[in-house]
């Protein structure tokens, strides 16, 4: 496994007045738009239907995916949602995947804990998961992998994930993490029921996820009024599936496929179950 390497991180204000995080290495901000806390409920958290779905009875716990930790914001979010909840709920089990928790220590320092929302109880998972990779109370276990997904994915069991918060980088900065065979690596580890959140509208996007077998529709609205993207094991579970007009769209589109699609990669879409 791959070592918690440096990351060159700094807080910043978004144009909106936010506070966010900046990684200098790839010029890219977190949660660059209404700023962690909002985005991370907004985008994450209510389309998940968290809550919900953690006060439907069930006896094993609600296993929560968190790809791309960053400064912690939404596996915060899901962890307050579920330290709410009373004893009847389901437990929470967060993993979070990343290369580095620099971002998560600078966020949860004395300076900018309270902007980032790490104060009181909060703070002190972060501290434990940042000192430890592991924080635990009676409602909710998170811990942290650090290393190269999709290769971290191969350590979990199949169909044993019923949440995905998909949040790293872009693919300029994160190309292997957008491809057919990332989110194939993703699919297994998915079960029944389970959904995958992600702030990316691209196209090359969405026709991974549906390359790798998912059924995909569009998301929560962003603050730039622009629909993000939901995937799910079963397509019932996809409120606004992409239709027939987006798989015209997508054939004039300049960037419509992932880097490793295969060459019939628009005939397979063409032919799935949910553009019939």
């Amino acid at each position: 496994m791959a070592t918690d390497s440096a990351l060159d991180c700094e807080v910043v204000e978004t144009r909106g007045g936010a506070t966010a995080m900046l990684d200098r290495i790839t010029g890219e901000v977190m949660h660059p738009v209404v700023g962690p806390l909002i985005e991370a409920a907004a985008l994450y958290v209510e389309p998940s239907c968290l809550a919900g779905r953690l006060l439907r009875p069930a006896p094993a716990p609600l296993v929560l995916f968190d790809v791309g930790l960053g400064a912690g914001s939404n596996a915060l979010a899901a962890w307050r949602v579920s330290e709410a909840l009373g004893p009847s709920a389901r437990r929470l089990e967060i993993v979070s995947f990343d290369r580095s928790l620099a971002a998560l220590r600078l966020a949860a320092s004395p300076a900018h804990a309270a902007a980032f929302g790490f104060e009181g109880d909060a703070g002190t998972a972060a501290r434990q998961l940042a000192a430890h990779q592991h924080h635990e109370t009676t409602r909710t276990s998170w811990r942290v992998r650090l290393g190269e997904l999709p290769d971290e994915f191969a350590a979990a069991p199949a169909k044993s994930v019923d949440i995905v918060f998909w949040d790293p980088f872009s693919p300029r900065a994160n190309p292997a993490l957008w491809t057919m065979a990332a989110f194939a690596a993703l699919r297994r580890v998915c079960r029944e029921g389970a959904t995958v959140h992600t702030y990316s509208r691209a196209t090359a996007t969405r026709s991974a996820l549906l390359l790798a077998g998912f059924a995909v529709g569009f998301g929560a609205i962003t603050g730039a009024n622009k629909p993000t993207t939901i995937a799910a094991v079963d397509l019932r579970d996809v409120n606004q599936p992409l239709n027939r007009r987006w798989l015209e769209r997508l054939v004039r589109s300049s960037a419509p496929l992932p880097l490793d699609a295969p060459v019939d990669a628009l005939v397979r879409i063409g032919k799935l179950p949910q553009f019939a």
